[in-house]
């Protein structure tokens, strides 16, 4: 970190404490003029886990029966954040019972009683909006049976709060934080009483950050597909209690909304998950269902790319390819190496999948989920289709962004009476190879079967003086890459005796066959599936073409073909989610 960089997050700190502590002196909120309903959606089994002292953050598991959460040894920051963001008290309302409440008012003033006058790591613009949506979601959660003097502080600090965020939001990290910390606002100044003030600032300035981070494709600057859900919820949810208040959004507001809701339903495959790219994960389960019918829009998305992101679907399949550059963004640190990825569903099995983000397992595990071997597509062994460049200080934590992305993406639609696809090419190993990586995907018009072709070429006499340089290097033993596919690890795969074909049973019944052409070695290897909120990434397996380029063209042909297909429970037969929303 420069000294410069180290100055600015110290006076951050600096000014969000001076503030907290001016906030702790102010007139505090006397009680809710009205109470939002609880729309946040918690996790039943996370729930019982807090409640049995099983503490997991951050990807951090730590076990203390009988220990207040305020109480516990973090090992790490992440793990801090986290139960200071309260986003865990939706779990707890999700279990609801005596021992869930009395967790929830136990842990809320013990936080009251050490933090309300402005101290711990909790004051910050990013997590105060986080926590005050939460605790006005579940006051009547807390309140219930509690004394006048504890329902007294329990205003105040939420009054404290409203006030802390109202000088500070401008400084909470642009993207999700921002959205998460203005909807908080105007939640409070909407609920408490004495906090009116806020609202009419609150909502203009959401109307900027919709026009500002949310484009005309519906689309946010990280391309992540569950941050994009995460802010069209917070959007709605804003809108709703602007709407019971009697007031209205902004138009930029409501448009936000009506642009991203059909780009929603294009990232989410066949099974209702959201595709897996850049840092994101499959959403919380109900989530995107709950939030496009509470939107209120069926808008149905077109056939263009969304957030850089294109959707083939036929039959039961459906298909997500990241068909765009990575985001370059500050804002974008989760940014991974993915261009020209796909992932397959199958009905409501997914099929090829990415590994996932790594984060949740510590920095090596999400250093590794963002190099392109991590990704369903063709990689140079070695080499990533975009490389992670030095640690830079962002939002006070030192992140890895991509650098050396590909800068020329280029796609092309193809239609036919037996289906559709696509042609798409990058140049993220032209300066490296002197190579540009093509892809070739079609879809056959019943789902049931898919043709893909990968080629490595050079494009000008500039690309193939680099590659001739190249093979010197290597000494012309070619330059090798491989193809892969990884396989959600529900999927059970075997290798058949001759080696020219993958076999892959869903446990819906169905089997797929994956066969190639023979211009490359098929192998089935080791590989994970990184999912957020489990102890440890899920062993699962790959299916890998490798091989060599000799020339200045190389290809290899693969196809996917659906073999048969026994629906084993009703949940497998139901349509596409696209239908139910």
């Amino acid at each position: 970190m420069s000294q410069s960089e180290d100055w600015r997050v110290r006076n951050i700190r600096r000014m969000n404490r001076y503030h907290a502590w001016r906030a702790a002196r102010a007139k505090p909120a006397m009680g809710f003029v009205s109470q939002p309903e609880p729309k946040s959606i918690g996790s039943f089994a996370r729930g019982r886990q807090l409640i049995g002292g099983n503490f997991l953050f951050a990807g951090y598991l730590v076990e203390a029966p009988n220990t207040s959460i305020w109480d516990l040894e973090a090992p790490a920051s992440g793990f801090v954040e986290e139960i200071h963001g309260f986003a865990w008290l939706d779990d707890l309302a999700a279990v609801g019972d005596f021992n869930a409440r009395h967790r929830a008012q136990d842990w809320i003033k013990l936080w009251m009683e050490r933090y309300a006058r402005g101290t711990g790591p909790g004051w910050t613009p990013d997590l105060t909006g986080r926590r005050l949506i939460r605790w006005i979601h579940h006051a009547l959660f807390f309140l219930s049976g509690q004394e006048s003097e504890v329902s007294n502080a329990f205003y105040r600090t939420l009054g404290q709060q409203t006030i802390f965020l109202s000088r500070r939001w401008q400084t909470a990290s642009p993207g999700l934080p921002r959205f998460e910390a203005l909807t908080g606002l105007i939640y409070a100044g909407l609920s408490l009483v004495g906090m009116e003030e806020h609202v009419a600032p609150a909502v203009k300035a959401l109307a900027h950050e919709c026009a500002a981070e949310i484009d005309e494709e519906g689309g946010i600057p990280t391309r992540n597909p569950e941050e994009l859900l995460e802010v069209f919820t917070l959007l709605t949810w804003a809108a709703a209690a602007l709407s019971e208040a009697g007031k209205i959004a902004d138009t930029a507001h409501l448009e936000a909304i009506e642009r991203i809701a059909p780009t929603l339903r294009a990232l989410r495959h066949s099974d209702g998950g959201l595709a897996r790219f850049h840092g994101g994960g499959r959403g919380a389960e109900g989530r995107l269902d709950h939030a496009l019918a509470s939107s209120g829009n069926k808008t149905p998305p077109g056939q263009a790319l969304h957030m850089g992101f294109l959707r083939l679907s036929a039959g039961r399949s459906s298909i997500i390819v990241d068909a765009a550059p990575p985001p370059r963004q500050e804002a974008s640190y989760n940014a991974h190496a993915s261009t020209l990825a796909f992932e397959l569903t199958s009905g409501r099995r997914p099929l090829i999948v990415n590994c996932g983000a790594g984060s949740s397992f510590g920095a090596d595990w999400r250093r590794a989920g963002r190099a392109t071997p991590s990704h369903s597509t063709l990689g140079i062994e070695g080499f990533s289709s975009s490389r992670l460049g030095p640690k830079k200080m962002i939002g006070g934590h030192l992140r890895e962004l991509l650098v050396d992305v590909p800068d020329d993406v280029r796609l092309e639609l193809r239609a036919g009476d037996d289906g559709g696809g696509f042609v798409a090419g990058h140049n993220g190993y032209t300066p490296t190879h002197g190579l540009t990586h093509i892809r070739q995907i079609e879809l056959s018009k019943d789902g049931r079967g898919i043709a893909g072709e990968d080629t490595l070429a050079t494009i000008t006499a500039e690309d193939e003086r680099q590659f001739d340089r190249m093979m010197d290097r290597l000494k012309l033993q070619g330059i090798p890459f491989q193809v892969r596919f990884h396989l959600h690890p529900d999927v059970d795969a075997e290798l058949d005796m001759g080696g020219t074909a993958v076999s892959l049973a869903l446990k819906s019944g169905e089997i797929w066959v994956f066969r190639h052409d023979g211009r490359a070695k098929l192998s089935l290897e080791r590989s994970v599936y990184l999912e957020k909120n489990r102890l440890k990434p899920r062993a699962a397996k790959q299916v890998v073409l490798s091989a060599a380029a000799m020339d200045y063209a190389t290809r290899v042909r693969w196809t996917l073909a659906k073999a048969q297909e026994t629906p084993t429970t009703l949940r497998d037969l139901e349509m596409d989610n696209e239908t139910l929303s």
